[in-house]
């Protein structure tokens, strides 16, 4: 709806300074320069020792910390399942208590999730789901563990 004028864009915003050109700038064979080429040649010979000394642990701590930034911290919830007639898809029921605003007591508040669920739980068993992306129309939730088996 708004459109901004490209002269607006130009003026606003401040010359880019960029690192690249600077160092393009400096002689050949500057301490700055050396030391670049350095980083990048000792960087190779160093993943070279560590796979040669048998080190998984640096790739493992490595690709961890990939996919935890990426993700983030998801939602979990634990409550009790309520359906399982469907197949890998459970329906969690999860209680909360809500101070009523007017009457300062307690009530009992009830929300229910589609789960997919891997883990083959049932009616009555106490699980903790993760929030995920979208699986189907209504099912935005996984279960990632079974807390309590239900009674029988």
């Amino acid at each position: 709806m708004f459109r901004r004028k490209k002269t607006e864009e130009q003026t606003d915003a401040p010359p880019a300074i960029e690192t690249s050109d600077s160092a393009a700038t400096e002689e050949p064979g500057s301490p700055a320069e050396a030391s670049e080429a350095e980083a990048m040649a000792a960087a190779p010979e160093s993943q070279l020792a560590a796979e040669a000394s048998g080190a998984p642990e640096a790739a493992v701590t490595s690709a961890d910390s990939a996919t935890s930034g990426r993700r983030g911290n998801r939602v979990q919830k634990v409550g009790t399942v309520s359906s399982d007639k469907m197949q890998k898809t459970v329906v969690v029921r999860v209680d909360r208590l809500v101070r009523h605003p007017k009457y300062r007591r307690y009530v009992r508040r009830t929300s229910k999730f589609m789960a997919h669920d891997e883990l083959g739980a049932t009616t009555g068993d106490r699980v903790r789901i993760v929030e995920t992306r979208p699986l189907s129309t209504r099912k935005r939730w996984r279960v990632v563990e079974i807390v309590q088996k239900a009674a029988k």
